[in-house]
């Protein structure tokens, strides 16, 4: 019985155990079915997954108001694609099809990469190309022809000829092919690592290549973006150029995501904002069904953030052709370029900056070998650059060092006889012979200062005051800068000179060795107006994202000294500064919407122009307006001016424009877009 019931007992368990197995493999089964074989399906159906690189639009860069000073276009760039492209192995169906390229771009007018380093002269000899010393170097080096550093252009032919089997073509085509060859060598081209042959390309040619696709095997043609300018000629030195990454600067962006075929910012904004304005480049993923239907998805893509600048487009075009007019309409032999600078002296923003002779950006790689062997250097950035001994306008600083030092008072007076000890001498014939402070600020008297400033206040306490001004230290700008020379006897020490007693004397009147930007005047200029903050001069007002909805970075005014100096003190210099605009230069600045105040210089140096030395000048100006609570100043640097109060034109032009300007914006200003998003993004930034 107990048998029976033991036997009956392990039935059932059995008939459980089986049950639960059967019901696994049941679920087991369902779920292969839904999932597993659910994906096989959908894998199944799919027929293609196309996967490209899609190139980030780089950002814009616009003025205060939104304008759009540099943004994009969209042209063919003519790329060959190595999955489809001839094989190395197949050398000449390569050269072939790259000959007949070539032959099409000549026919059509149309420019191709060429940038070996060697060159067919006049003779038809083959030619080291000049200044390209370092890419010869790294056209012999092991990891390219193995030839000693000793090789001539001759020798680097011969085994360009021998490696890419070019000995049935003629000179000229071995040498073109040749550079089509070398640069896909030096560019790593490969499945990954497409080659550029050529940019921007006509439709025409674009479409000739399209159409004859099956000789062009692995020649793409795609779409690029390219900087389109709405002036070239607006502030060409601040706003920079972009262009190919090198070799260099390959090296050091590659693990930024770099490709060696992508464009970087080579100078000024371009250059210094790189890394806002290039965004991230993403991936399009095109996945074609059997049944032909395809679905297009872009991961990753970031578009360059766009870059306001605190320059306003309108006042900039202004300050350049007034700069230029004045230049050009000098005959005197020094005459060759100058510098303008316009600043908020509240917040340190430059609002115009213009440098002449200048350039286009439209054609700078066009006209490049012209421009950089032009004596009178229009690709140099004089505003920032060049330094200049600042004449006469450098007695202001020697002013309110002479009256925060309690030196001099506004009553403190001297007799200007003309002449002083050391043989110094006065030309600038005074209304009166009996000088203080102010009349000597307004007839620029050298005796005043000899004796105040030289004399009294001495180099050390002068210099101090400058240093307090910006004078000869850095003004914050973002871009690079000149911080110029503070003549001082620890300076002369420097290069090898003994300071002298008539250093001081001459240094207090802004000759010795002395020597300031055009941005520095400004600046410093700015810091007397305000009352006595000196602020960083910045170019850069803020970066927004891809679509302007988000700020990114704002730059904010920047204190880099508070001078403390004595309100009662700023006001005598003010007032000296509007005698020279009202007395000094009665006339000048009667066509000025505002009231100017402004100080002038002139500058003496040794040239040798054609051959014959001899003594010529420069003329500086630096102004504020309006006088009773100024609001910007304005200072101009020109070579060859015969006076500073002979640049008068240029200031007037620009305050007439800011302050018209100022009053009719949003009304009837020409230089506004209509756009409402642009007047949005206007106010935001103003």
């Amino acid at each position: 019985m107990r048998l029976a019931r033991e036997e009956k007992k392990g039935r059932f368990i059995a008939m459980i155990t089986i049950f639960v197995c059967l019901t696994a493999v049941f679920i087991f089964t369902l779920a292969k079915s839904q999932i597993i074989d659910g994906k096989k399906d959908t894998a199944s159906n799919t027929a293609s997954v196309e996967s490209t690189e899609v190139k980030a639009t780089r950002g814009q860069i616009l003025d205060r108001n939104g304008k759009v000073i540099v943004g994009n276009r969209q042209g063919n760039d003519v790329v060959f694609n190595a999955a489809d492209f001839p094989e190395y192995s197949k050398q000449e169906e390569r050269n072939k099809l790259i000959k007949s390229l070539i032959d099409l771009f000549e026919k059509n007018k149309v420019k191709w990469n060429d940038d070996m380093p060697i060159v067919l002269d006049s003779n038809g000899n083959y030619q080291f190309a000049e200044d390209r010393e370092k890419d010869i170097e790294t056209m012999k080096s092991r990891d390219i022809l193995r030839l000693n550093k000793y090789a001539t252009a001759d020798d680097c032919m011969n085994e360009l000829v021998d490696r890419y089997k070019l000995e049935s073509y003629s000179k000229a085509d071995r040498r073109k092919i040749a550079s089509v060859c070398y640069q896909m060598k030096i560019n790593n081209f490969n499945s990954a690592n497409p080659y550029v042959f050529a940019t921007d390309v006509t439709d025409q040619v674009a479409s000739v290549i399209k159409e004859n696709s099956r000789f062009y095997k692995g020649v793409d043609i795609q779409i690029g973006n390219y900087r389109e300018y709405t002036d070239g000629t607006l502030a060409p030195h601040i706003i920079g150029v972009t262009g190919v990454i090198s070799a260099e600067e390959y090296a050091e962006l590659k693990k930024d995501g770099y490709g060696m075929d992508d464009i970087v910012g080579k100078t000024g904004i371009e250059q210094l904002f790189e890394k806002q304005l290039k965004g991230k480049n993403g991936t399009k993923l095109v996945t074609t069904a059997l049944d032909g239907t395809q679905t297009t998805v872009t991961k990753g893509l970031e578009n360059g953030d766009n870059v306001f600048l605190t320059l306003d487009a309108g006042l900039q075009k202004v300050t350049q052709d007034a700069l230029a007019a004045k230049i050009n309409s000098l005959d005197s032999a020094n005459k060759g370029g100058g510098a303008a600078v316009v600043m908020n002296c509240k917040t340190g923003e430059i609002l115009s900056i213009a440098t002449y002779p200048s350039y286009d950006l439209n054609t700078y790689y066009k006209n490049y070998s012209k421009l950089a062997k032009d004596s009178n250097s229009p690709l140099y950035n004089r505003a920032l650059l060049s330094t200049y001994a600042p004449g006469s306008t450098a007695k202001v600083s020697t002013a309110i060092g002479i009256l925060e030092e309690g030196v001099a008072d506004e009553n403190s007076t001297i007799e200007c006889t003309g002449t002083y000890k050391y043989g110094l001498v006065c030309n600038n014939n005074p209304e009166t012979t009996t000088i203080d402070i102010r009349t000597a600020i307004q007839d620029s008297c050298n005796i005043y200062f000899y004796h105040f400033g030289g004399e009294l206040l001495g180099i050390e306490k002068m210099n101090m005051y400058r240093e307090m001004l910006g004078l000869g230290q850095p003004t914050g700008i973002e871009l690079d800068e000149n911080t110029g020379v503070l003549d001082s006897p620890s300076y002369r020490a420097s290069i090898g000179q003994t300071w002298q007693t008539g250093f001081s004397l001459q240094s207090a009147i802004g000759q010795a060795g002395n020597l300031f930007t055009p941005l520095q005047l400004c600046n410093y200029v700015s810091t007397i107006a305000n009352g006595g903050t000196r602020y960083a001069a910045h170019i850069v007002k803020a970066v927004y994202s891809a679509d302007n909805s988000t700020i990114i970075e704002e730059k904010q005014p920047e204190v880099l000294c508070e001078t403390g100096f004595k309100k009662k003190n700023i006001q005598i210099i003010k007032e000296g500064m509007r005698r020279v605009a009202t007395v000094t230069l009665a006339g000048s600045f009667d066509d000025s919407v505002v009231e100017v105040a402004c100080k002038t210089g002139t500058s003496t140096l040794e040239k040798t122009i054609n051959g014959k030395t001899g003594i010529y000048t420069n003329g500086f100006l630096i102004t504020m307006a309006p006088y009773d609570d100024p609001e910007i100043c304005v200072a101009v640097a020109v070579e060859g001016a015969y006076s500073g109060g002979s640049l008068s034109p240029i200031a007037s032009a620009v305050y007439n424009y800011y302050y018209k300007n100022k009053v009719t914006t949003g009304e009837n200003d020409d230089t506004q877009d209509d756009d409402s998003q642009q007047k949005e993004y206007s106010d935001l930034l103003r």
